[in-house]
């Protein structure tokens, strides 16, 4: 039997073994979607404590206290960081086979090197620990990620963010390569980083307000917003495209090389051009769209942006699937992202292929990247990206990682295998966060180390060669080199 979380942990075989200690391990690490707090790393400032890095803004940690029958206060209130921090500890125990008790025992390890399980009779001794190692200035948001081998992180930014702390990170890189992070903990302890290595933080342009329009006074509000940010009037709907088309031009100058859509499903309506401007101006005049006049003009504006991104050589991802603030209550009280989101169930085939199609038609078909929520989507969301692919560049059309409720030891096999059955797995460009923490940089180790256990499986019941150049190749381009060619950062 083995010992949980050993040097070995999911890895079965010995060739799962040397493919994650000697390829998967060594591969910085490129974050191309999170949603990490620029503010937070161009401000640089220590953490008080474990609470503050760990729990805040994790809805993950949230949804399993809740179901643990722990009380509000103690997750989105008022109760002061350590008793938040009992009340995970309290409910860890209970996460067993959840994949929040691999990460949350990978994180305490690889950061802060405490190898104990967290339960209510060590929760004092480890918060303390942690919470001492985080004054410490390897311990600050930047060392955090450079003791995990991060290169790049990719944020996500709204198109009215002034980028100011994207900007400062720029203009001041030396606040990016103090203090060689020597005190943490990495499983992979034979990579040797250099001290003064910059971490690249770039904005991603994430445009998902311009799409609720069923809401009139808020789009109004937005727009507005997008006025200023511009610098434009914005009177009808040629003006509304001229300032995005600036705030686009701004992002790319300041790094940007990604879009990201948070949808339920592509829109891809039929419509003209004077039904878009019509629509717009009555939008602009407080009157609501009905439902058909809502998806025609979700998708003349998807349709615009994803032509911007072509312009500019930027790859556009689609986060399709998610049902989300499903308890009015909470949501009112919380607002977004706090913990009240599922998996739905929206057909997806028929309007992906005519989005795609009508982008590819016109020869305005960027890099494109897919993700599913709902795992019945998963073999749809294969065989289309198989349907536009040009012949040009490699995994132009990617069905992304796992995502969500998805992000788990099952369902990350799931696509895994559904890839290699259905494209080629070999061109993936691997894993991402997409997360709100600095601690959760072992996810990509988590990543890493199933898909080196599926392939040494492969090789152990011999169904793949074992050649150790081949599949030690693959791994590290689909850990690290198939990402950083196909961004292009």
């Amino acid at each position: 039997m083995k010992q949980f979380m050993d040097q070995n942990f999911l890895l079965e075989t010995n060739t799962a073994e040397y493919l994650y200690h000697e390829h998967a391990a060594r591969m910085p690490v490129i974050d191309y979607h999170c949603h990490l707090s620029p503010a937070v790393m161009a401000g640089n400032r220590k953490f008080e404590n474990l609470t503050q890095a760990w729990l805040y803004g994790d809805h993950y940690k949230w949804r399993a206290m809740r179901a643990n029958g722990i009380a509000e206060k103690y997750c989105t209130g008022q109760a002061s960081d350590e008793e938040k921090f009992d009340k995970w500890a309290e409910t860890v125990p209970y996460t067993l086979r959840n994949p929040l008790y691999h990460w949350t025992h990978l994180e305490l390890n690889r950061y802060f090197g405490i190898s104990e399980v967290l339960n209510p009779g060590t929760a004092k001794k480890i918060y303390a620990e942690a919470s001492g190692l985080l004054q410490k200035d390897e311990f600050n948001p930047l060392g955090l990620l450079r003791g995990m081998n991060v290169e790049i992180v990719c944020t996500t930014d709204d198109p009215v963010d002034s980028l100011e702390h994207h900007i400062h990170l720029q203009q001041h890189p030396s606040s990016s390569i103090q203090h060689p992070v020597s005190s943490i903990h990495h499983p992979a302890s034979s990579i040797q980083r250099p001290a003064s290595s910059i971490i690249k933080i770039l904005p991603t342009w994430r445009p998902d307000k311009l799409l609720a329009v069923h809401d009139p006074a808020g789009f109004n509000t937005y727009i507005n917003a997008l006025s200023q940010a511009s610098g434009l009037e914005i009177l009808n709907y040629q003006q509304l495209l001229d300032a995005l088309e600036r705030r686009h031009s701004f992002f790319h100058e300041h790094g940007c090389r990604l879009s990201d859509h948070g949808i339920e499903h592509f829109y891809a309506s039929d419509y003209t051009d004077r039904d878009i401007r019509v629509f717009f101006d009555r939008l602009r005049s407080g009157e609501n769209l009905d439902r058909s006049e809502t998806d025609m003009f979700r998708s003349a504006v998807l349709y615009e942006l994803a032509v911007m991104d072509h312009q500019r050589g930027w790859t556009q991802q689609f986060h399709i699937g998610a049902l989300r603030n499903n308890n009015t209550r909470m949501f009112q009280e919380n607002g977004p992202d706090s913990g009240y989101d599922s998996i739905g169930d929206f057909p997806v085939a028929v309007s992906m292929s005519r989005f795609l199609n009508r982008l590819e038609s016109h020869g305005k078909l960027t890099k494109t990247i897919i993700y599913n929520l709902n795992p019945a989507d998963n073999e749809v969301v294969a065989t289309m990206t198989g349907n536009f692919q040009d012949g040009l560049v490699p995994g132009k059309i990617q069905w992304g990682s796992s995502w969500w409720f998805l992000d788990q030891k099952d369902g990350i096999e799931k696509q895994l295998n559904g890839l290699s059955n259905l494209g080629l797995l070999s061109r993936f460009v691997g894993m991402l966060t997409d997360s709100r923490s600095f601690l959760s940089f072992p996810r990509h180790e988590y990543f890493r180390r199933i898909l080196c256990n599926l392939l040494g499986n492969d090789v152990e019941k011999g169904e793949i060669p074992n050649d150790e150049k081949l599949l030690g190749h693959m791994v590290e381009n689909i850990c690290y080199f198939n990402a950083k060619k196909y961004f292009n950062f």
